[in-house]
């Protein structure tokens, strides 16, 4: 099989069927324009607690557990102000993303009626920037709360990271109630699965690395993320049937964002190497059973989790070993343009 000419035919359709194609829009102006609605409609005192200065180490400072953090909560709004906060999120993501953040948001409802715990909270979900947004200069923000946590750079006017991206989901399947049947993030389970299950028995024996799964992400909230020991089997022994089911599940982890920065990531990873990403197994292979999966390139590393809750607790993240919050795009930035400390 000629790998090189298959990964090209199989990025094209990737991106003919609606990651980017002809229909790429730059999101960054569309961004820029909702965060300064959302921020002019906020009180002084409410701005002081969304607005940062971007090199405040609290850019760095992500976790998916429910905690108090800095920024302003949709709590703390009023019905216009978090209609405004709801479009800059809407502007942020694809309209995929969308669905899923405000889901994962909404399931906080879920655990509320099955635990009657007060901090189970869809409002406490925290905007948070750094810098004022401008197509000049560097600015970046977050939005966060339980099992979500969405960080973003970007430097003139464009977005140049969208990690770390984190998002989570429990229950994984709602079991009762009025969104019984609900998998917020279903299809990141089962394109896998049917991955694994696309395996010849040598490659599944490769594949999976150990029969336990972890019972978190491995890179948990690290403010940096260095390439772990690869694991499992290389793409580069898949046949086509399974690189295509391949690029289906990176897909669907890229196309979070809106269809611009979606086809940036995906042409970053065929830029790496696709025939070079790492998928590796750990845990049961049946639906149900405690499990555990990464996707590793020579870039990113993206880790998937449902072992929690008798596995009905997912966590997923996509890091970029040198692309977090823009890490090598502002050392470039830095080292080649004039710049002032941004307020």
């Amino acid at each position: 099989m000629k790998i090189k000419a298959l990964l090209a035919i199989i990025i094209i359709l990737t991106l003919a069927m609606g990651i980017g194609g002809s229909a790429r829009r730059a999101s960054a102006a569309a961004i820029i324009k909702a965060a300064n609605q959302f921020l002019a409609a906020l009180t002084a005192e409410q701005r002081a607690k969304a607005l940062m200065e971007f090199n405040d180490e609290e850019r760095f400072n992500w976790f998916y557990v429910p905690r108090a953090r800095r920024g302003i909560t949709l709590k703390e709004l009023d019905d216009g102000q978090r209609k405004l906060a709801q479009e800059f999120l809407k502007a942020t993501l694809s309209q995929r993303g969308y669905y899923k953040a405000t889901t994962i948001m909404e399931l906080e409802l879920v655990l509320h009626e099955m635990e009657g715990a007060a901090h189970r909270d869809p409002t406490l979900y925290y905007f948070s920037f750094f810098g004022q947004p401008a197509d000049k200069g560097q600015w970046g923000w977050r939005i966060e709360g339980h099992h979500l946590s969405l960080n973003f750079t970007a430097i003139d006017g464009r977005v140049v990271a969208t990690t770390p991206s984190f998002l989570g989901s429990n229950p994984a399947e709602v079991r009762q109630g009025a969104r019984r049947g609900l998998r917020v993030l279903g299809t990141e389970e089962d394109i896998a699965r049917d991955l694994l299950h696309s395996l010849s028995e040598p490659q599944r024996a490769k594949a999976i690395f150990q029969t336990d799964a972890f019972a978190d992400i491995v890179t948990t909230n690290a403010k940096r993320v260095d390439p772990l020991a690869p694991v499992g089997i290389p793409a580069s022994q898949f046949n086509p049937q399974q690189m295509s089911l391949l690029v289906r599940l990176l897909n669907e982890y890229a196309s979070t964002m809106p269809a611009d920065l979606a086809a940036e990531r995906i042409e970053k990873l065929q830029q790496a190497g696709l025939a070079k990403i790492w998928f590796g197994w750990a845990g049961g292979t049946e639906l149900g059973q405690p499990h555990y999966y990464r996707l590793q390139g020579p870039t990113f590393v993206i880790e998937y989790d449902n072992t929690q809750n008798n596995a009905n607790h997912v966590h997923t993240v996509w890091r970029d070993f040198q692309g977090d919050y823009g890490r090598d795009l502002l050392r470039e930035h830095y080292l080649n343009a004039p710049h002032h400390h941004s307020h």
